[in-house]
């Protein structure tokens, strides 16, 4: 089932997801622009930040839908946001998909201390690019930056009594 061509010698999200090898995996895993497999390693405290923010942006904006881990496809491959926010209408559009086509509206990052500000700044521009309205990145003791097309803001403008920090 190769999806291997010479302009994309990589994996396709969809054959990620199904490959038995990369099954249970305890890290992170997202593609490149060239469907090369990137592994991101993660702590414990990072999927509990993930999972807090998450909740959060649902009790924060209940007429949507908030989860963990959502795969997006990005101009430079599919990328994993940490959380996720999107009206329901978004959902309906993307709930069934491996790796959705159109970024939810709020996509978060909580970063690592492998992450580069580098890294993190292409994530944030690959996931407004996509479709999302606002990405929010927290950082390793909990902090909330907000950004949006505009920029960095003090504020979410979509939930603007989301904390700017959150605790484990």
């Amino acid at each position: 089932m190769s999806t291997q061509t010479e302009d994309r010698p990589g994996l396709l999200w969809k054959e990620v997801c199904e490959d038995p090898n990369l099954q249970d995996l305890p890290y992170k895993i997202e593609t490149n622009e060239r469907g090369q497999v990137v592994m991101s390693p993660t702590y414990a405290w990072h999927g509990k930040f993930a999972f807090r923010i998450a909740q959060r942006l649902e009790e924060t904006l209940p007429d949507g839908e908030s989860s963990v881990e959502m795969a997006i496809q990005t101009t430079k491959g599919t990328k994993v946001a940490d959380a996720v926010w999107c009206t329901a209408a978004r959902w309906e559009q993307i709930k069934d998909a491996s790796d959705v086509p159109v970024a939810p509206e709020i996509c978060v990052e909580v970063r690592s201390p492998t992450n580069t500000d580098a890294e993190m700044e292409e994530k944030r521009a690959l996931y407004l690019e996509a479709g999302a309205d606002e990405v929010w990145i927290c950082d390793e003791e909990g902090t909330i930056t907000f950004y949006d097309a505009e920029g960095k803001r003090e504020t979410s403008r979509r939930a603007s009594s989301f904390p700017t920090e959150i605790d484990l």
